[in-house]
């Protein structure tokens, strides 16, 4: 049965688009059939990770009645789908709102494993209704008192549509003092760290390289992390071997959860 998973949080810049596209990238590699789906549908930006803008067919075209959604689907070397949106702001203009969403979605039913829906920031109606038609909901935070207020909004508005919410993911985590500790973030938002992703200069590369840094860079520690998270999500352990100090902070931050 295809899994229909959004990343989600209310406040902007936290990382959503790289955890979706990493997330299903490790997942992939584990030889999970998954789905990268856009549904940023004003500020789409999976294609432009991917170095991919223009398309000949978007999601955009599947909420106008123009397209099937399969017709979107694209497959990365990395063996990953995706179903991007279309960038221009004159098409963004002319989408309405977003209601039903999950009647998009359910002609995917049947053809993945698991979908991951990309989400906008904010808690505007059309972010609702992509984050009511998942099953389940991954919230992504950055270690700061913003970010975790923002996505506690977006947990609990998970919850009470009765969305079960997976776990929370700590993106950008630097380690520094300035840095909310792991077990304040857990007890403010009072749900399992599915993960911490570190800091890490591998991320802004990939991003200008436009590959999924899982892809590009496999075992930097980031990339580790969210291979980490994704064996976890398929109820696996993963161990790794690489340079001890890399073996010895992410043990760390994970000792931490």
């Amino acid at each position: 049965m295809t899994r229909f998973v959004a990343i989600g949080s209310a406040k902007g810049g936290v990382g959503r688009t790289t955890t979706a596209i990493n997330l299903g990238t490790a997942l992939a590699n584990f030889g999970k059939d998954v789905v990268v789906l856009d549904a940023n549908t004003s500020k789409p930006n999976v294609s432009i990770h991917l170095g991919t803008p223009k398309l000949e067919h978007t999601l955009h075209d599947v909420l106008e009645g123009r397209k099937h959604i399969t017709d979107a689907a694209y497959i990365h070397p990395s063996g990953l789908r995706v179903i991007p949106g279309n960038i221009s702001l004159q098409i963004a203009r002319e989408i309405g709102e977003l209601k039903n969403f999950r009647n998009v979605l359910l002609d995917l039913v049947g053809t993945t494993d698991m979908v991951l829906i990309d989400t906008e920031g904010g808690l505007g109606r059309d972010v609702l209704s992509v984050i009511l038609a998942a099953d389940e909901l991954i919230a992504v935070t950055n270690p700061d008192v913003p970010s975790v207020t923002d996505t506690l909004k977006t947990i609990r508005i998970a919850e009470d549509a009765g969305i079960k919410v997976l776990g929370v993911i700590i993106n950008k985590h630097s380690g520094s003092d300035f840095d909310m500790e792991i077990k304040n973030i857990e007890a403010m938002l009072d749900k399992n760290i599915l993960g911490i992703i570190p800091d890490d200069t591998s991320v802004p590369k990939s991003i200008v390289a436009r590959q999924p840094m899982v892809y590009l860079y496999p075992d930097t520690p980031a990339s580790l992390a969210f291979k980490r998270i994704a064996a976890q999500m398929m109820g696996q352990d993963y161990t790794h071997s690489i340079k001890a100090g890399n073996k010895d902070f992410l043990d760390r931050l994970y000792e931490k959860i």
